[in-house]
């Protein structure tokens, strides 16, 4: 089974649940960082590009090269890139079942693609990233798995945890991340990879549909810390039939209402810190 697939509603908390909450922030609230529309001219959330076979291929260069798959990249001349700094490209070749991932991609004056970082993943595969690499995401974890998705929605059921952010993280990973991206060594900041999920108690008979499913998943698949970023910021795919007030309901829901599932209960053993 996949990571992003395993249920974590009656997985055991682990014990130092509170303290990664208070650090996170028990006043903050959840802010869907996806939507319909536009924010600064961009596409709000993190969207997703479709290649095939004849999607032309092309060499990137990188900054961090010695963590990145060389690739080619099938990069289409219509790519779609995220808005921000992060400026993420995610790419599914639907006939090789494969995705790419690139972080901070950008086009040079004499148009070669330059990024930060870039991922390969076989879809078919649960294989993770070398252990120590970083991938289009700091935790060095997949983007597209952790993407609140409309289409998903509008069946009614996401069956996979959902990719978050959180603005200080500790020097530490847990499975099924690969990588950190902190000097911090305090035991209270959360490790990339650290699962989170909604309480079970917290009531969510009031949210309109769209927010409820994606509070619903949170309950069942939880979060991952994935990047570093805003406080409790959950990440989605661009769509213009998202419902913006739906999604700002979600707004209302306080990082009182998380705790944190012991990552040594997870289907495949794995080392707990690097």
């Amino acid at each position: 089974m996949n990571a992003w697939n395993q249920r974590v509603d009656s997985m055991p908390l682990d014990p130092n649940s509170s303290a990664y909450i208070a650090s996170i922030g028990v006043a903050g609230h959840l802010h869907p960082d996806f939507g319909a529309g536009l924010w600064n001219g961009s596409p709000i959330g993190i969207p997703i590009t479709i290649a095939t076979a004849t999607t032309p291929r092309t060499t990137v260069s990188f900054d961090y090269a010695n963590e990145s798959d060389p690739g080619p990249y099938p990069i289409p001349p219509n790519v779609e890139i995220e808005g921000g700094s992060d400026a993420h490209a995610v790419i599914v070749d639907r006939d090789a079942c494969t995705l790419y991932e690139l972080f901070a991609l950008s086009r040079t004056s004499s148009g070669v693609w330059h990024a930060g970082s870039g991922a390969i993943w076989k879809l078919a595969s649960n294989k993770l990233r070398p252990e120590g690499w970083t991938s289009a995401d700091a935790a060095g974890l997949p983007i597209l798995p952790g993407l609140a998705r409309y289409d998903e929605v509008a069946l009614g059921r996401i069956d996979h945890a959902l990719r978050f952010t959180a603005s200080r993280t500790r020097r530490a990973y847990v499975w099924p991340a690969r990588h950190f991206a902190s000097s911090l060594t305090d035991p209270s900041l959360p490790s990339m990879g650290l699962r989170l999920r909604l309480k079970s108690g917290y009531d969510i008979s009031a949210f309109p549909t769209q927010a409820s499913v994606v509070l619903q998943a949170l309950k069942e698949y939880g979060m991952m810390v994935a990047d570093n970023g805003s406080n409790w910021f959950i990440s989605g795919e661009p769509d213009p039939r998202w419902s913006n007030d739906d999604l700002s309901t979600l707004g209302q829901v306080p990082g009182s209402a998380f705790e944190v599932v012991d990552s040594g209960f997870f289907i495949e053993p794995w080392p707990q810190e690097r």
